[in-house]
C-alpha cells in the first residue's frame, strides 16, 4: 500500500514594495490613457473644401482666437494640386486695450514653419483711433518679410460717418508713422462704398466679398480678396476665412517689409 502524503500549500502574503509598484504602473497607465485622449488632435482635410478662384496664384487664409489650437506645420505642408497657403493675416488687437489671446502663439509659429504673416487690428469706433494705434504697436513687432499693418474695420456702431473717419484716419496716420509703411484697409465690399469710399482710396483695400466668381464688385483697385469663410485647411479644427492675391510672386515680394 503506498503512503499517501498530503502538501499544504503556505499562504503568499503581499509585500508593501509590489503594492508600491502595482500602484505606480496604474498611475502611468492612467496618465497615459489621459494625455492620449486629452491631447490636441488636429484635424486633416483632403482638399479645402470650397471653391478655389484659380486665376490668382498666391492664396492665403487669415485668423484669430476663434480657430483655436493651429498646427502651423500642417498649415504650410498642405498643397491641393498647385494650390498652398501662401500667407496669413493673424488678429492682434482689438478697442484700446485687447489682444488677441492666440496672437502670441500664432505670430511667433507662422514665422516658424515659414508662412507669410502679417497682423490686423479689429476697430472699435466708438473708441480713440489714437489710442487703438498704440495697443496694436504696443502688440506687434513687424520684421523683414512680413505683410504691412491692416486695420479691419467693418462696424460704425452709434457713432456717425464723420467721426468713423476721423478716428480711423488717426490710426492709419500713426501706425504709418510708426513702422514707415502704409497700412491696409479691411472691410466689406458694401461697407466700403457707404462709410470709407472717397476719403481712404489711396490705401491698399483688402476685401470681403462672398458668393462671386472671379474679383469681388467694388469699382476701386484691391490687394487682396477675401472670398470665402467656409475653407478647411489641414491644422485647423474650425472654419477659415480664405484669400487670394492681387499680383504676381514679384508684386507680393515688392509688398512685404523690408
Amino acid at each position: 500500500m503506498h503512503r499517501i502524503t498530503t502538501t499544504v500549500a503556505k499562504k503568499k502574503t503581499t509585500s508593501p514594495l509590489s503594492i508600491l509598484l502595482f500602484v505606480l504602473t496604474m498611475i502611468m497607465v492612467a496618465t497615459a490613457i489621459f494625455y492620449y485622449i486629452s491631447k490636441p488632435k488636429f484635424v486633416r482635410y483632403p482638399a479645402f473644401g470650397i471653391d478655389i478662384p484659380v486665376n490668382y496664384s498666391i492664396h492665403g487664409i487669415d485668423v484669430s482666437h476663434h480657430q483655436a489650437g493651429i498646427d502651423w506645420e500642417d498649415v504650410k505642408a498642405m498643397q491641393i494640386k498647385n494650390i498652398s497657403i501662401g500667407f496669413c493675416f493673424i488678429k492682434a488687437t482689438e478697442g484700446v486695450n485687447d489682444e488677441d489671446d492666440k496672437f502670441s502663439y500664432n505670430w511667433r509659429a507662422a514665422r516658424k514653419n515659414m508662412v507669410t504673416r502679417g497682423a490686423y487690428h479689429f476697430f472699435n469706433a466708438g473708441k480713440s483711433g489714437k489710442a487703438q494705434a498704440a495697443n496694436f504697436i504696443q502688440s506687434v513687432r513687424l520684421k523683414p518679410g512680413d505683410l504691412p499693418p491692416v486695420l479691419d474695420v467693418e462696424s460704425i456702431g452709434t457713432v456717425t460717418k464723420a467721426d468713423l473717419q476721423k478716428r480711423v484716419g488717426e490710426w492709419l496716420d500713426v501706425v504709418e508713422s510708426y513702422y514707415g509703411v502704409k497700412p491696409i484697409i479691411y472691410t466689406n465690399a458694401d461697407f466700403y462704398r457707404q462709410y470709407l469710399e472717397g476719403k481712404f482710396d489711396d490705401y491698399p483695400l483688402w476685401v470681403a466679398h462672398y458668393f462671386v466668381k472671379d474679383k469681388p464688385r467694388i469699382k476701386r483697385e484691391w490687394m487682396f480678396w477675401q472670398h470665402n469663410e467656409a475653407g478647411r485647411v489641414n491644422g485647423i479644427k474650425a472654419y477659415v476665412d480664405f484669400n487670394v492675391f492681387n499680383g504676381d510672386s514679384t508684386a507680393f515680394k515688392n509688398l512685404l517689409i523690408k
